[in-house]
C-alpha cells in the first residue's frame, strides 16, 4: 500500500492564510507547475479555482493544455515557453511569459501567421537570478516590440534568487532596486498599464512592502515557506504512507541492503517498506539519515535505498507486517526529511513517482 494522500481542506487553510497576508489590491497567482508540486494537478487547480483563484501558472505548455482539457477556465500563465509548445499556447488560450529575444520573435511569428491580435503576454526580466529573463538593458527593444498590436501586455515580473533570506542580503537589495527602476520606466509608458509582480511564497512573508499587484505562490499552498516560523502557520497538503512488507531478524555481523550498506552490531529487527528511489525516496536518506513513523514511533532508515524498497530498524518498537508507515505528512515533516537528505521540500514532493496512488480527501 503506497499512497499519497492529498488533503484539500489543508490546501484551503493555506490559501486563506496567504490571502490574509496579502496587501489590499494584491492578487494571488497560484503556481501549480510540476503536477502541482507532485500532488494532483487537476484536483488542486479545480479546488483553488473554486476558492476564487483567477490566475494560475505552470512551467510548460503541456501542463496548461491538461488543465484546459479538464475544464479550467481561468487565466493560465506559462513560465518557461519552449519553441515546440508555442502553438499549444495559442490553441489553448494560455499566456506565455516571454523571457528572451529568441522566444519573443518566435512567438511573434506564430501570432502573425495566425493573424491574431491582442494576445496576452507577460515579460520576465532577469534582475540577478541569471536563469531566464531579459536583461534590463533590453527595455527599449521590448517597448518597441510591444507597439505591435499582436501583443497585449499583461504583466512585468522578475524572481528573487534568495527570497527566504534576511532582508539585508545584498543580492535581494540589488534585485529589488533593479525591479523598482524597471517598474518606474514601464509605468512612464502610457497605454500599456501592465501589472507588476516580484515575490514567490517566501517573499510574500519576507517582503510585504514589495507585493505590488500580485504574488506568485506555489510551495506555500502545499504547506511550506522555507522558514520554520512560516511553516508553522501552514498545513501540509500531502501525506505519503506505505506499509511494512516483511520483518527480518538480522544477526550480529550481518548486513542490510546493497553494498554492505549497514552492518548490524547486535541482533536487529528490520522492516522492509515497498517504496524506493523509483518512487522518489531520495538515496541520500539511507544509512540512518532519514526517519519514518510507525505506530507513533520514529525509526531510522538503514542501509542503502533500493529501487523499489527501503529498510528501517524497528528493533525498539512494537510492529507487525502490514502496519502503516508514515514517510511524511502531518506526523513527519517533509521539511525535516528533506533536511536529512541535504535537499529541500520541493525536491522530495515533486519526486514522488506515478506508481504511488494519489488519493484526494475533501
Amino acid at each position: 500500500m503506497n499512497q499519497l494522500n492529498i488533503y484539500l481542506s489543508n490546501l484551503e487553510h493555506n490559501y486563506k492564510l496567504l490571502v490574509r497576508n496579502l496587501n489590499a489590491g494584491t492578487n494571488l497567482i497560484a503556481v501549480v507547475k510540476a503536477s502541482a508540486y507532485g500532488t494532483a494537478l487537476t484536483a488542486i487547480t479545480k479546488h483553488l479555482e473554486k476558492l476564487g483563484v483567477n490566475t494560475f501558472a505552470v512551467a510548460y505548455s503541456n501542463e496548461g493544455k491538461i488543465l484546459r482539457r479538464n475544464g479550467i477556465k481561468s487565466r493560465i500563465m506559462v513560465f518557461y515557453p519552449q519553441p515546440s509548445g508555442l502553438s499549444d499556447i495559442i490553441d489553448n488560450k494560455l499566456e506565455p511569459c516571454l523571457y528572451s529575444v529568441n522566444i519573443f520573435k518566435k512567438f511573434h511569428k506564430k501570432l502573425i501567421c495566425k493573424k491574431l491580435r491582442n494576445f496576452p503576454v507577460h515579460i520576465k526580466y532577469n534582475t540577478g537570478l541569471n536563469r531566464l529573463g531579459f536583461k534590463p538593458s533590453c527595455f527599449d527593444w521590448i517597448i518597441n516590440q510591444l507597439k505591435d498590436d499582436a501583443f497585449a501586455l499583461k504583466s512585468i515580473y522578475s524572481h528573487l534568487a534568495i527570497s527566504q533570506a534576511k532582508k539585508e542580503i545584498e543580492l535581494n537589495k540589488k534585485q529589488i532596486e533593479s525591479f523598482l527602476k524597471l517598474r518606474d520606466r514601464h509605468i512612464a509608458i502610457s497605454g500599456l498599464n501592465p501589472k507588476f509582480h516580484l515575490l514567490n511564497s517566501s517573499g510574500l512573508f519576507n517582503f510585504p512592502e514589495f507585493q505590488f499587484d500580485a504574488v506568485r505562490c506555489g510551495i506555500a499552498l502545499h504547506g511550506f515557506a522555507n522558514r520554520s516560523e512560516w511553516d508553522k502557520q501552514l498545513k501540509p497538503v500531502a501525506e505519503l504512507i506505505s506499509s511494512i512488507s516483511q520483518i527480518h531478524l538480522v544477526k550480529k555481523g550481518e548486513y542490510v541492503g546493497y553494498d554492505f550498506g549497514c552492518k548490524v552490531n547486535e541482533e536487529k529487527k528490520i522492516a522492509t517498506i515497498p517504496l524506493g528511489h523509483a518512487d522518489g525516496i531520495n538515496r541520500q536518506l539511507g544509512n540512518h539519515k532519514g526517519k519514518v513513523l510507525i505506530n507513533g514511533k520514529i525509526v531510522p532508515i538503514v542501509g542503502n535505498i533500493c529501487m523499489d524498497m527501503f529498510m528501517v530498524d524497528v528493533s525498539k518498537i512494537s510492529c507487525n507486517e502490514g502496519d502503516k508507515v508514515y514517510v511524511f505528512g502531518n506526523q513527519n515533516s517533509v521539511s525535516d526529511l528533506a533536511h536529512s537528505a541535504d535537499t529541500i521540500s520541493y525536491e522530495l514532493l515533486t519526486a514522488i513517482g506515478p506508481r504511488v496512488k494519489r488519493v484526494i480527501y475533501d
